[in-house]
């Protein structure tokens, strides 16, 4: 190994070596960490990719779970009722039972141990009658069904006074058993929620319209009975008719935006506590439930009429 005249080391065939100079070293420095940043970053897009790729699969995972439970919750439609040995309750019995709990107590009290208790009986022994608890809510939803049905004979042969009468047995039923709607999953339906689909297709199986016209026709009732009930529990229950100073205040923060036009001319003919009074008694209306079930009826009745 020779050395120039400075003391540096040369090879022979590579030449002499030079140092990097102060701005090569900081363009160097600069590149690894921008490279090391894109390395950051992507790293970062796969983590998120991951993450929602498992959120996913645990929703799917949770869908599917669901619905092998509410599918086999239909075994207790297709399955006999335990043998004479074994029978001390109706499947009726227990419905009456679990149905009363929940009217009583609330539907979050009702639970397989809780609905022993009111039966007077072993937990184990009421799993000889319903396995699981989506079999027990299979049971409760079919027996406030049933409430739901015109008695035989008495349904309508005009379609309109049909389904509003299906309608207003569907409103009472809810309103005696509120509860009903807390219940987040449909449970495997039974007897007489088929019953009440028979009848509600009874009624509209005069119309000379397709099958896809007739189910648009009873879902859009049975969704505007549930959907008056839960707006009703939620909002109108109790009496009180005017809003309080911190709703006041809000509303008038919000009027005086300017984003807000159809809050502010409302405020302005009316003023603030009047135009909500006067929601709250439209809301309260004990005719509001058949005036707009007339409405809705009447935008298919011109729709048929105009097939």
């Amino acid at each position: 190994m020779a050395s120039d005249d400075s003391g540096q080391s040369s090879h022979p065939l590579r030449g002499p070596a030079h140092p990097l100079h102060g701005s090569e070293q900081r363009g160097s420095q600069a590149a690894a960490q921008k490279a090391a940043r894109k390395v950051e970053q992507v790293a970062e897009r796969l983590g998120a990719k991951v993450d929602q790729a498992s959120a996913e699969l645990a929703r799917k995972s949770a869908l599917l779970e669901d619905l092998t439970a509410r599918i086999a919750a239909h075994d207790v439609w297709t399955r006999p009722e335990p043998g004479a040995r074994r029978t001390k309750f109706t499947r009726d019995e227990i419905a009456a039972a679990a149905v009363k709990i929940a009217d009583e107590e609330g539907f979050d009290a009702l639970s397989m141990r809780r609905l022993a208790a009111e039966l007077d009986a072993g937990t184990m022994t009421l799993y000889h009658y319903v396995r699981t608890k989506d079999e027990l809510l299979a049971l409760v939803n079919d027996s406030v069904m049933s409430e739901l049905l015109v008695p035989n004979g008495e349904l309508p042969t005009d379609w309109r006074e049909a389904m509003t009468m299906i309608a207003h047995r569907s409103r009472d039923m809810v309103r005696r058993h509120p509860w009903a709607l807390d219940i987040r999953h449909d449970p495997a339906p039974g007897p007489n929620g088929f019953r009440h689909f028979d009848q509600s297709m009874q009624a509209v199986l005069q119309l000379d319209i397709p099958l896809a016209q007739r189910f648009d026709l009873i879902s859009a009732v049975d969704e505007y009975v549930f959907g008056f009930c839960m707006a009703e529990r939620t909002n109108f229950m109790d009496d009180e008719s005017s809003i309080n100073d911190d709703v006041r205040d809000f509303v008038a923060g919000l009027i005086a935006s300017g984003d807000y036009p159809a809050l502010a001319a409302m405020g302005a003919e009316f003023g603030i506590d009047e135009a909500f009074d006067e929601i709250a008694r439209q809301a309260r209306d004990p005719e509001r439930f058949t005036r707009n079930l007339n409405r809705l009826l009447d935008g298919f009745a011109l729709e048929v009429d105009s097939d």
